[in-house]
């Protein structure tokens, strides 16, 4: 599943190319992706301009001049890709005898801008969610309201991940992928934050002191703004808004490299990265090095 940086990658390529933009249609090549698209969906957003595209955890944020806003969820295997074309016609010109580009396999909706630019969203899973709410009610809409801290925000700290975790027997692993603490973080970018932070994954989240407390905080910090910095992660599916892949995959320092080598170990020949599972997830991590 895209995690923050992924996330972050593709709302950047969006709002780069379409802040400020009309939406002349949505094209529905569906009728629902994991939930039911909402009534009158492409109607409501048809001759919108597109005011900012923001985030929230792994969710994409899209606010229109109504205030109007479409929450997107790019679930298991989802993308948006930008394309250019020509530029949409007028509503009240007749079409013409062009049909348009045949959609590309498990492609379900398609955002069509007036100057040509359009969205395409595909999602072979079909585990991603396209939604509508506004700017008064999204910060109380049910998939937003009990989201935990921006992780690359202000109020995410030390102090803040010491009063979080405190009397929590469950491991750090567990807990910082909890959307409810932490938000946007997932498997991959935990487990290189717990690595970084020389913190096990199987210790007791409330025995974290104040140093280590912080040390996790920065490790998080650094290791999503790296991530951002390199595109996101790409490993099946996920690609940036231009199509392009990203390539922090190639930086994992432990994630995915079971059996390999520490990169923090002076006896690389004895210490190897493991692999366990915890909670239906691989963890990944150096049994040496995190304690």
């Amino acid at each position: 599943m895209p995690e923050l940086p992924e996330v972050e990658t593709v709302r950047a390529g969006l709002a780069a190319k379409l802040t400020g933009g009309r939406l002349e249609t949505v094209e529905l090549l569906r009728k629902d992706l994991r939930v039911p698209f909402p009534k009158d969906f492409a109607k409501r957003l048809a001759g919108r301009r597109l005011e900012s595209v923001g985030r929230r955890g792994k969710y994409l944020l899209w606010t229109f001049d109504d205030r109007t806003v479409l929450i997107a969820h790019l679930g298991m295997s989802g993308r948006m890709v930008l394309r250019q074309g020509a530029p949409a016609r007028p509503a009240r010109q007749k079409p013409t005898a062009a049909a348009p580009p045949p959609a590309e396999k498990h492609e379900h909706v398609v955002f069509h801008f007036a100057d040509g630019t359009s969205v395409a969203f595909s999602d072979p899973r079909r585990f991603g969610l396209m939604t509508l709410t506004t700017t008064a009610e999204a910060a109380t809409h049910p998939l937003l309201a009990e989201m935990g801290p921006e992780p690359l925000g202000p109020s995410f700290t030390g102090e803040y991940l010491r009063a979080a975790f405190k009397g929590r027997r469950a491991p750090l692993k567990s807990v910082l992928i909890d959307q409810r603490l932490v938000a946007g973080l997932g498997n991959i970018y935990v487990c290189e934050a717990l690595f970084h932070a020389r913190l096990s994954p199987w210790r007791e989240a409330g025995s974290l002191r104040g140093k280590q407390a912080q040390a996790l905080a920065g490790a998080v910090k650094e290791v999503l703004a790296a991530a951002i910095a390199a595109g996101g992660s790409s490993l099946r599916d996920y690609v940036q808004a231009s199509g392009e892949l990203g390539y922090f995959q190639d930086n994992w320092s432990v994630y995915g490299r079971e059996g390999k080598p520490c990169p923090a170990c002076k006896l690389t020949a004895r210490c190897r990265i493991a692999r366990v599972t915890q909670g239906g997830r691989s963890t990944f991590y150096c049994e040496r090095q995190q304690r």
